[in-house]
């Protein structure tokens, strides 16, 4: 089979599928982080400082550093999300803020 047969096979399969099938749009690229902050940034920048060096070096210490970071920057994150929901939660409690849990639920709803 030649190059030509195969790309007009592979052409004829992908409009039979697209009719069949339609089109999506393709997942959604844009995540947002609402939680992310300064401490946050700190800790994932020297996590993967550390994994630069245990890659460079491919030592045991190196490798036990790049865990240690690991574990402060997935407690820094745990931290700064639970700041952030308690901000949020003491402001849907105000009166200027109350159309944000329509919003939210919003959200909600389109995941």
């Amino acid at each position: 089979m030649t190059t030509k047969h195969f790309y007009q096979g592979d052409c004829c399969l992908t409009e039979t599928a697209q009719v069949t099938c339609g089109l999506s749009k393709g997942p959604c690229n844009h995540k947002e982080t609402w939680w992310w902050n300064e401490e946050v940034d700190e800790a994932i920048r020297k996590k993967k400082e550390k994994y630069g060096n245990w890659q460079k070096e491919k030592l045991k210490e190196a490798w036990e550093e790049y865990k240690k970071s690991t574990q402060n920057a997935k407690r820094v994150i745990f931290l700064a999300k639970g700041k952030k929901q308690k901000e949020c939660a003491s402001d849907l409690n105000d009166p200027h803020h109350q159309n944000e849990i329509f919003r939210i639920a919003k959200q909600k709803d389109r995941i």
